[in-house]
């Protein structure tokens, strides 16, 4: 049954995503180039719409039936509703985030998702209480807001998410998660049949209706499969969504050394970067697949290691991670402490006697 499931979502996306694309020329949900835009040319951007209608039909098809299901699929609805508002009239970032915090409550209240405590790596717990609530809300609306920030070219937040996708279902059958495990995959085929229409050159983008609900519905999958557990378990969903977490948090840093608002939109996003440093439009987008991919093994590697194993990923993956953000100039051309460091050891000469 499951297979039978992800073969009619694969291709109720690929049926689904023409329809959406008639739809989103019909009611005005197109994206017009301008000078932060890699298009040249007026895109319809309605596309996640196809991606959402694919899961609702591989849902009602599996039945995933348990406490959290139709609270996902209401916030889903919610968070559906705002992204197609915002590729139609493009609504100010303060409605937009409302929305957001709405169908993040209704998964983080109706449907009791939550990461109430966690246990140490050492020894001892930590209960976070009445926290939990605006903690995990957090997480949620971050994560969502972390996929739409990567969305800037053809099949990038779509393939990005899609490998996300495949990771948390693996790990989550692994663990015995298999509800998340199904769900995780029915979006992730949903999105794969979304691609043939969005890898470049994209004949339709995901728009904000896709990019919110895929960053929505990975956040809190990631939750159901990892709540409540060990602090070095709660990392693996942080390094499964390395790409989008690092490239945003390293957008707010290059925003404060620049004494810009956080909200300002720039053109040095990692995939900005990465195509002034010589990669045409596909390479960047499959080089940011390959650091996807990466990542997705890591967490892999380091749900298996020891403490003191998980310590070294860890610490190996924040250096890669910091060498390729000097390397290609990520928060600004000369930030570069690293680099500088490693240049000033300088080997020493022994000479023979």
């Amino acid at each position: 049954m499951v297979y039978f499931t992800l073969v009619v979502c694969f291709f109720s996306s690929i049926l689904l995503t023409p329809l959406v694309k008639k739809l989103a020329f019909l009611i005005g949900a197109t994206d017009k180039p301008n000078y932060r835009k890699v298009h040249q040319r007026i895109m319809p951007r309605l596309g996640g719409l196809a991606i959402f209608l694919s899961f609702i039909i591989g849902t009602l098809l599996y039945k995933p039936i348990n406490a959290a299901y139709f609270p996902i699929v209401i916030g889903s609805v919610i968070i559906i509703l705002t992204g197609m508002l915002d590729d139609v009239k493009e609504i100010s970032p303060k409605l937009k985030l409302l929305g957001q915090i709405a169908a993040a409550a209704v998964v983080v209240i109706l449907g009791d998702i939550r990461v109430e405590f966690i246990n140490l790596p050492f020894g001892g717990q930590i209960n976070f209480g009445i926290l939990s609530i605006p903690m995990t809300m957090l997480w949620i609306v971050g994560v969502t807001n972390a996929i739409n920030l990567i969305d800037g070219l053809d099949g990038l937040a779509a393939g990005v998410s899609t490998i996300a996708l495949f990771t948390i279902a693996g790990m989550s059958f692994i663990t015995g998660q298999v509800v998340v495990s199904v769900i995780a995959l029915i979006v992730a085929v949903s999105t794969s049949g979304f691609l043939f229409y969005n890898f470049h050159p994209a004949k339709i983008f995901m728009g904000d209706t896709g990019a919110l609900f895929l960053g929505y519905i990975i956040s809190v999958l990631a939750l159901l499969g990892y709540k409540n557990v060990t602090f070095i378990s709660l990392i693996i969903p942080v390094i499964i969504l390395g790409v989008p977490i690092s490239d945003t948090f390293f957008a707010i840093i290059r925003r404060l050394v620049n004494k810009q608002p956080l909200s300002a939109p720039d053109k040095s996003h990692l995939h900005h970067c990465l195509l002034r440093s010589g990669f045409s439009h596909r390479q960047t987008v499959l080089v940011i697949y390959a650091m996807s991919i990466l990542l997705g093994l890591a967490a892999f590697i380091f749900s298996l290691a020891t403490i003191w194993g998980s310590i070294f990923v860890v610490l190996t993956l924040l250096i890669c991670i910091e060498i390729i953000v000097e390397k290609i100039g990520l928060v600004r051309e000369d930030y570069k402490p690293l680099l500088n460091f490693f240049k000033g050891i300088r080997p020493v000469n022994i000479r023979n006697r």
